[in-house]
């Protein structure tokens, strides 16, 4: 029987319909080529640096970079100008784009993954990350900075070689308002740290944890194989978090990314990472969600948003555990 979960975190119902997992190929890989030109240099491999704008940051020896970060060639978000809105008509209402756009290439290597990194160059990369949201606090004008990472044409990317994106934006997104409304909703304590001891205290939906980090595939997961990477430490901004904590985070969700793998296969994925928006009063608790690409969003997704999960997390946490992390 098909069950109604409410997400604490955005006040959204979720369903959970095992029984429409029964239907032909439920679960799709990747089946879509990230570039329509293979044969293109590859902008992000050592050697072709000339192909992107001069570098905002690199990690690593001088001439040997290990991370590096770019302005986007074509940015979403660009410029200074402030965030002033125009109605031009009855139901017209515009702003510039003003912001920033950013590339963090993930490594060197044209093909290993988050999920292949070793355990210093996933610590590096989260580290990164937390050093550009950091840079972004300071600009003047800037509310929220969005990383995202798409793995898989399906989950958006358009360039093979492993990379992530920084949005810095001059608004909080609705998704983050709506998890603001649910921290502040949850009375007492802190919503993602109550999610944690009780999934402990549950132990079906954990799917690894440690002393700094846990994983699980929460109670309310809206796809098959949702997870959502829970840093133990309270703290609402990414930047504002111990070294050690950024450091085993980037861990962690290299460790989830070789689960899924062996889970599922070879599945496009998007990494979104939610942070307190800057200079926010209220309560928050920064946190990574993974979302796999294996199922589509239908009629009924999209008239309602409403999503319709055919996969109890139950389940999906149960395979994701048994899946071995070793070298």
């Amino acid at each position: 029987m098909s069950q109604l979960r409410l997400d604490p975190l955005t006040g959204r119902w979720v369903v959970i319909a095992a029984d429409r997992a029964e239907r032909p190929q439920p679960f799709a890989g990747r089946s879509l080529a990230v570039e329509d030109d293979p044969s293109r240099p590859c902008p992000f491999c050592p050697g072709n640096e000339e192909a992107t704008p001069p570098a905002l940051e690199t990690y690593g020896a001088e001439g040997d970079w290990l991370v590096r970060v770019v302005p986007n060639l074509y940015p979403a978000f660009s410029g200074n100008e402030t965030l002033s809105v125009r109605n031009i008509g009855p139901v017209f209402t515009q702003a510039p784009a003003s912001g920033i756009h950013e590339v963090l290439v993930f490594s060197p290597d044209h093909v290993r993954t988050w999920a292949e990194l070793s355990d210093s160059q996933a610590g590096l990369v989260m580290g990164a990350i937390r050093d550009r949201v950091e840079e972004h606090s300071r600009v003047r004008g800037l509310r929220y900075t969005q990383f995202l990472a798409n793995s898989g044409r399906e989950a958006g990317a358009s360039v093979e070689h492993p990379h992530g994106q920084l949005l810095g934006i001059p608004f909080v997104p609705g998704e983050i308002v709506d998890e603001q409304a649910g921290f502040g909703r949850f009375a007492g304590a802190c919503l993602l740290c109550t999610t944690v001891d009780a999934e402990e205290d549950a132990g079906h939906r954990l799917v690894q944890a440690d002393d700094r980090v846990a994983v699980v595939a929460p109670f309310w997961s809206s796809s098959p194989y949702e997870m959502l990477v829970i840093p133990r430490a309270h703290e609402p901004h990414l930047h504002h978090a111990g070294q050690e904590d950024v450091t085993a985070m980037g861990r962690a969700v290299r460790d989830a990314l070789v689960r899924l793998r062996g889970a599922v296969g070879d599945v496009a994925y998007n990494v979104v990472l939610h942070c307190a928006p800057f200079r926010a009063p209220g309560e928050f608790h920064w946190h990574v969600h993974l979302h796999p690409t294996v199922t589509t969003r239908a009629g009924f997704e999209l008239g309602t948003g409403v999503n319709i999960n055919v996969l109890p997390p139950e389940i999906a946490a149960a395979e994701l555990r048994a899946v071995s992390i070793s070298a």
